[in-house]
């Protein structure tokens, strides 16, 4: 079924088939079903719910939790166990409830194949269902109808096919039967095959099915999404390379513990055992999961409102490292829409922001009449380039109706590929006939004799010529596409509506230059990314000259850079090694297809970039799937790269997509402000414990230690995932794929802080140990245990403040104004304190009651762990950090 049939003759292709033009027997139908099955597209397995929430199991840092689950069991510490146990179950829920919506690529790709097709069957014609077509057989198409199967046209009359969701080229394809000789023909190169789920725009054919199922075009596709492997997300790997440091630290610390603690005889094996326990559990930063888990899912929140639908949690994260954005330009970068945009009359070249041409005008009739399309009231149907001439008037308020109804069809010369001309030959209320004319430049030219100039008709002269095509020449070199206008008077009507009997002696009027522009957005969000660090490609089905004009206007490329340009014939001959080696050489691709966009993808993913593929059509689905982050289109997407996608954006605008990356980059920044206030405290918890046990201090109770790191963990950190945006965001490059949590500073600043929480804490017990009020030594030191209890508590809630952001001051991150911070940290403050305030906790924690200087003394120490680390937060910035 892959035979090249668009190289063979019609009759060879026939043969080949085992077919005449009489269509398949019935037997011959029924046989080839049974042998190649039904016209349909293969379903992907999918894992049930139970699947996807074991699945959510598999990562290290959620099995490290079920571990300390059943060890806080194990010492009794229920409360404890239940709470790490919800945080694990609902972190899975969240990861269930996100991809539960995913992978319906293949299914959007069945429900897309037309439900009824027009056959020959034994030389009668019958509609049979499309997933009832089969190998060989005649299927018949017209204006409006899907194409049911990949096909060889036979015969075709001004036959036209829209291909952007296969191609990504704007404009409908003219098609034909003739012969292609190019063995390596693309796509959009192969004019005499009808291609699976495209649109009939214009005209008739008949053509023999070559491909059904997974063997056409679109099922080649499909089989592409099934085949691509996920990618591990950026956020996926730094969490899986946190989880695998911190199972090593904790392990070797707790069993340093209780290794000295029991050689030493601090405690019996039993209590050193559960004290290690007790510090491997609070080592471990439980709330992490839930953390980065409602980080994403408040993350996903602002981005709906902001029209950027995330299926996948990880996507929002992924964004704020993309370096690459591979833009597919017909419907994302442009509006998919051919519209007017310069005008050539009177032998001036206008703007049609500059120059409203009259509905009365007589150029204006011909853009309307010589016109096949219809008004329907869904809208303007038939062909673009005809739509766009009537969508003109409409758009500047005129009615094509007040025209139209002035003027009777009477006959006309279809449009065909070689004479490149249509006629409408139409009669006024004053009972003058006219032949109206559009058409190529070059060929109505050769058929003009006069021009009309301000009203004048005169003989055209080479001077007016020459003008003609330069300014057709200049607007094709903008990628403008290009039609000529002409007229003339007939005294009657010819017995048959041929190009010999109308088209020649006509008088030139004007030209029009359409185009698919670009979304008046776009510029401005291509200055954002490249302000931000992120290089935007442009990658379309369209021609070269075309996407290169438009990557020039939308400043992806220089203006008459050639060099940045490269086609899908030219890809093809380059090697993956020479793609890789070559690939930053390119910002713009032309003519490519699906293959070659996953090429692309691959070869900037092999540098180490992440990388962003936009898309709309079935083409962009595999290279969606492969992509870091794959960005489909709400409105104009198929639901096939919508399936395929990680994001799908409401208003199919490009500027979202920045919007999307600043989140992304907010939402990673709020983790590792959680990961640093996490791990700072829990270092601080650690060495605290570590140097009791090494100097032989009485040290906390497991107890104690479960309670710091249930009240003090959670809460603050969630807040912290909640803050606003640092300001300029969007003024660094990406990070890069190597960046981690603790990159940036965050790293260096977790060791730093850790050991000061540490010390304060450490600091704060040798001062109450040296009181001179009491005179009992048990009294002295159950006070100096239960001051600095409370001080590493009231210490690692002061420090939250400081984590508000990673270099900036407090003083100028808008301190208070997250309530939900403020209430975390209270609430935290009021359960740390309530085991000195409330009767019985005493007992329970084992503290004792402070006076009001032990208080100053502890809050004494919360205002100097602040300070301090803003003091360094200042040498950072006025040395390291100094562009913030």
């Amino acid at each position: 079924m892959n035979a090249n049939y668009y190289q063979d003759p019609t009759q060879d292709v026939l043969k080949k088939l085992d077919v005449t033009q009489d269509g398949l027997t019935e037997r011959q139908a029924e046989d080839r079903l049974q042998k190649y099955g039904k016209n349909e597209l293969a379903g992907e397995k999918r894992t049930t719910i139970l699947q996807k929430f074991i699945n959510q199991f598999k990562d290290l840092m959620i099995i490290i939790l079920l571990i300390a689950t059943v060890i806080s069991l194990l010492i009794g510490e229920a409360s404890d166990a239940l709470i790490i146990f919800l945080v694990v179950v609902l972190n899975a829920a969240f990861g269930v409830f996100q991809e539960s919506k995913a992978e319906n690529a293949i299914d959007a790709l069945q429900e897309m194949t037309t439900p009824y097709t027009r056959v020959r069957r034994a030389g009668q014609i019958q509609q049979i269902q499309s997933n009832n077509v089969t190998l060989g057989d005649i299927i018949l198409l017209e204006a409006g109808d899907v194409v049911p199967a990949d096909a060889r046209i036979i015969e075709a009359h001004n036959l036209k096919i829209e291909e952007s969701a296969l191609t990504g080229e704007s404009v409908p394809t003219e098609k034909n039967s003739e012969i292609l000789t190019d063995e390596k023909a693309g796509i959009g190169d192969q004019d005499n095959m009808a291609f699976m789920n495209t649109n009939v725009t214009y005209g008739t054919a008949e053509a023999v099915v070559t491909g059904i199922g997974m063997e056409t075009q679109v099922g080649q596709i499909a089989g592409m999404i099934s085949g691509v492997e996920q990618t591990t997300t950026p956020l996926q790997k730094n969490i899986n390379h946190l989880s695998k440091i911190l199972s090593v630290l904790i392990l070797v610390i707790a069993a340093v513990i209780f290794i000295f603690g029991t050689v030493t005889g601090r405690e019996t094996p039993f209590d050193m055992l559960l004290t290690a326990i007790s510090l491997a559990v609070a080592a471990i930063p439980e709330g992490l999961p839930a953390i980065v888990t409602i980080t994403l899912a408040l993350g996903t929140q602002t981005m709906s409102k902001r029209n950027a639908l995330v299926r996948k949690l990880p996507a929002v994260e992924t964004l704020g490292t993309t370096e690459i954005i591979a833009s597919d330009k017909t419907g994302t970068l442009t509006q998919n829409k051919m519209t007017v945009e310069q005008i050539f009359t009177d032998q001036k070249l206008m703007k049609v922001s500059d120059y409203a041409l009259p509905l009365s005008s007589r150029m204006a009739s011909i853009m309307l009449l010589a016109n096949d399309s219809k008004r329907t009231k869904d809208g303007l149907l038939g062909d673009p380039t005809e739509t766009a001439l009537i969508q003109y008037f409409i758009d500047k308020k005129d009615d094509p109706a007040e025209i139209e109804q002035q003027y009777k069809r009477l006959d006309s010369v279809p449009f065909d590929s070689d004479r490149k001309l249509m006629s409408a030959i139409v009669k006024n209320k004053d009972g003058k006939i006219y032949c109206l004319t559009k058409g190529a430049v070059d060929v109505l030219l050769k058929r003009t004799t006069k021009i009309a100039v301000d009203g004048q008709v005169r003989d055209i002269t080479p001077a007016d010529r020459q003008k003609i095509e330069d300014t057709n020449s200049r607007l094709a070199h903008r990628a403008l596409r290009v039609l000529a206008y002409a007229y003339k008077p007939v005294e009657k009507v010819a017995q048959q509506a041929t190009s010999e009997a109308y088209e020649n002696d006509l008088i030139f009027v004007g030209l029009t230059g359409m185009i698919d522009p670009e979304r008046p957005e776009v510029e401005d969000a291509v200055k954002e990314a490249k302000a931000a660090g992120i290089r935007p490609l442009m990658i379309t089905g369209d021609h070269k000259e075309t996407a290169q004009a438009i990557a020039a206007r939308l400043g992806i490329i220089e203006k008459g850079d050639d060099q940045g340009v490269i086609t899908g014939s030219e890809l093809d001959e380059l090697s993956d090694e020479e793609l890789r080696q070559n690939v930053d050489k390119y910002s713009v691709y032309a003519r490519v297809s699906p293959e070659h966009k996953v090429r692309i993808v691959k070869a900037w993913q092999s540098h180490g970039k992440i990388v962003a593929m936009t898309g709309d059509g079935v083409n962009d689905a595999p290279a969606l799937k492969t992509a870091d982050i794959g960005v489909g289109m709400g409105i104009t997407g198929t639901e096939v790269s919508k399936g395929a996608a990680d994001i799908v954006l409401a208003d199919d605008n490009f500027a979202t997509i920045i919007t999307a990356v600043e989140e992304g980059r907010k939402v990673f920044a709020n983790i590792q402000k959680a990961v640093q206030y996490l791990l700072s405290a829990n270092l601080g918890e650690v060495l605290t414990l570590s140097i009791m046990t090494f100097a032989n201090w009485d040290i906390f109770l497991p107890v104690q230690i479960l309670w710091i790191n249930l009240v003090t963990d959670t809460f603050p950190a969630i807040a912290l995932g909640v803050e606003e945006g640092e300001p300029d965001a969007m003024e660094h490059k990406p990070r890069g794929e190597k960046s981690t949590f603790l990159s940036n500073g965050v790293g260096s600043s977790i060791i730093y802080q850790g050991i000061l929480e540490s010390f304060l804490t450490l600091g704060v017990y040798l001062l109450a140990i040296l009181d001179p009020v009491h005179q009992s030594s048990d009294m002295v030191h159950a006070d100096a245990l239960t001051m600095s209890f409370i001080t590493l508590g009231m210490l690692q809630l002061g420090h939250a403040f400081n984590c508000k952001s990673i270099h900036r001051s407090i003083f100028t991150t808008k301190t208070f104004e997250n309530r939900f911070f403020n209430w975390a940290i209270l609430g935290s403050g009021v359960l740390l304190a309530a085991t000195i305030f409330i009767p019985g906790f005493n007992n329970i924690f084992h503290v004792t009651t402070l006076n009001l200087t032990q208080w100053g003394i502890i809050f004494g120490a919360v205002f100097l762990m602040i300070v301090i680390v803003e003091v360094v937060k200042l040498v950072q910035r006025k040395t390291v950090y100094k562009n913030l």
